[in-house]
């Protein structure tokens, strides 16, 4: 069972940092205080394995809690619970622009200058720090180099197996999905809606494929299509996304957008991509891996 512990600086990006683990399948909370380390460890341990992964942050907003997290920390040893420490760190001009950006007084100084307050958690952070496994100066970091550089250490290199892409069908006249990442129109295809024999059938059908695919501009968009996602996807993976959705639409969500979000997931899934497709607006609502 993995079990992390999460603690540095505030403003450092702690917060961030439980998301992206989150992301990656880690069963998380936030801000435990050090003298439920012991027990709370003994829960997931004795959850017959529905609990395998574990990151908490543990830090100064314990206030004299936070006191007693070497204590807690040898507890954990002795019972031989393993853990390892991350320690997120910035440099003190970055801490102080950080939180004048947030408007948000420092815990050690809620009345005082920021930097009195960074000054008193760094001395108190010490010890922790010297003995933490991992130690990320996030001074530099963007969201995304953040989220990779913790996917480096606690993914063991399995980024693509962890990455999905999602191909959604959707039709324009019910509106254009919410969360999509990147959406494609195909509405300057030939529509089979015109076709009286094929008009109340789906893209799931091989006679609507064929009529659809049949046409030069609908390869030619495919082959384009096929190869920018294929070129986009590892440089999502660097900039630290666990998911890419694609959305593909035609009028009404059942032709059209169907055939073609069916091709491009199954060129992913035959380029090892982890693949989802979801059909939003066909009759016949089709979700599968």
């Amino acid at each position: 069972m993995g079990f992390v512990i999460i603690t540095g600086l505030s403003g450092a990006g702690k917060s961030q940092a439980i998301k992206v683990m989150e992301d990656i399948g880690f069963y998380c909370m936030d801000n435990l205080p050090p003298s439920l380390l012991p027990k709370f460890a003994e829960l997931c341990y004795q959850s017959m394995g529905k609990v395998k992964e574990v990151a908490l942050v543990v830090d100064i907003r314990g206030g004299e809690f936070f006191d007693d997290l070497f204590e807690n920390l040898s507890k954990l040893k002795n019972y031989g619970y393993n853990y390892k420490i991350m320690f997120l760190d910035a440099s003190d001009e970055i801490l102080i622009k950080r939180y004048k950006e947030l408007r948000r007084p420092h815990p050690l100084s809620p009345n005082g200058q920021i930097v009195d307050g960074i000054e008193k958690e760094r001395e108190r952070l010490t010890e922790i720090r010297q003995k933490s496994d991992y130690v990320l100066d996030t001074s530099d970091f963007t969201l995304g180099m953040l989220k990779e550089e913790i996917k480096n250490i606690f993914m063991e290199g399995e980024k693509k197996d962890n990455f999905t892409t999602s191909v959604v069908s959707f039709g324009f006249k019910h509106g254009i999905p919410l969360d999509a990442d990147l959406v494609f129109d195909v509405r300057f295809l030939p529509n089979p809606h015109y076709i009286d024999k094929l008009r109340e059938l789906t893209g799931n059908d091989k006679k609507v494929r064929d009529y659809v695919m049949d046409w030069k501009q609908s390869k030619d968009f495919l082959d384009k299509l096929t190869d920018m996602i294929t070129f986009l996807i590892p440089y999502y993976m660097k900039e630290g996304k666990s998911q890419l959705i694609v959305a593909i639409g035609c009028t009404g969500g059942k032709h059209r957008s169907v055939t073609i979000a069916n091709e491009l997931y199954q060129h992913l899934k035959n380029n090892n991509f982890k693949t989802m497709i979801k059909h939003r607006d066909s009759n016949e609502v089709i979700e599968k891996e």
